[in-house]
């Protein structure tokens, strides 16, 4: 859903509820906390995420208002919720969306959806942002990739990985193309649209056995093992793209469960030569 649609849905909730002609002037704090009221009795009931998509949109354009006086200035929060554990792929399900098909056998859909498949994986980019890289965004020279098209409209580079630039060095034999052109593109070298896409992993993710089949669900995977794998937040924070460090700590905290994982065959204490082992027994001085 773009902006524009976003917000016209979140209006259009909103003056369910408030069906005045003089939205400036009437909207007030108290409004908002029976609006709030009027979301949490809604059958079927709403999740405190979907009310707090619905309130930050409303409040933006409260807010646009208040900054051109166009009503009385006031300030209103979100919903408190509870933090959910960022669902990824597992290293068994990642083996099977890993595993190269027959290019002998398989048409360019299904390569090119594998080669993505490691792409998603190796850089925790979005799908839009990757739908808009050009051949030359691809430094194999100095390892690196430009990013022109990101949530935050900043422009960045982020490394490119050895093991990805084997499968995009390779992937190019049979995509070929210039510099100027789409890095992925269908198979008569036209632009992918991200329904196209979203359905093509979908199906390939389902032929491998793999029921999850999120796009997004990559770059949650590749913040968690980068988290797992001793990456600091920092970095992570400018290869995904934050403006902030919120999210990546977010990150951190979500999967902090699983740095519990062989942590006695890492932690230093453990891992001493001689320590543990020092004195077979304690005797009390009497």
């Amino acid at each position: 859903m773009n902006s524009i649609d976003y917000y016209t849905a979140v209006f259009e909730i909103f003056n369910r509820f408030f069906d005045r002609e003089n939205l400036c002037v009437d909207v007030t704090p108290y409004i908002i906390e029976d609006y709030i009221t009027y979301l949490r009795e809604k059958e079927p009931p709403l999740s405190s995420v979907t009310i707090n998509t619905y309130l930050r949109g409303l409040r933006a354009m409260l807010y646009f208002f208040m900054e051109r006086d166009y009503m009385p200035k006031f300030k209103f929060s979100l919903l408190k919720q509870d933090k959910k554990i960022k669902e990824t792929y597992t290293e068994a399900e990642l083996r099977l969306l890993l595993k190269k098909p027959d290019i002998k056998k398989c048409v360019f859909a299904e390569y090119r959806t594998w080669v993505m498949s490691n792409y998603f994986l190796a850089t925790g980019n979005r799908l839009a942002t990757a739908l808009s890289l050009n051949i030359g965004d691809i430094d194999f020279k100095n390892y690196e990739i430009t990013l022109r098209k990101v949530k935050n409209r900043r422009q960045h580079i982020i490394p490119l990985s050895s093991s990805l630039s084997k499968v995009l060095q390779e992937y190019l034999l049979y995509r070929k193309g210039s510099p100027e052109d789409l890095l992925f593109c269908n198979r008569f070298g036209e632009p992918l649209t991200k329904s196209a896409v979203t359905s093509a992993i979908r199906r390939y993710n389902l032929t491998r056995g793999v029921e999850k089949t999120s796009i997004h669900l990559y770059r949650h995977t590749f913040a968690k093992n980068w988290i797992l794998n001793g990456g600091d937040i920092f970095r992570l924070k400018s290869i995904l793209g934050h403006s902030s460090l919120d999210i990546v700590k977010e990150y951190a905290e979500m999967f902090g469960a699983d740095l519990k994982r062989d942590f006695d065959a890492f932690n230093p204490l453990d891992n001493l030569e001689g320590l543990r082992n020092r004195g077979n027994s304690i005797r009390m001085v009497k």
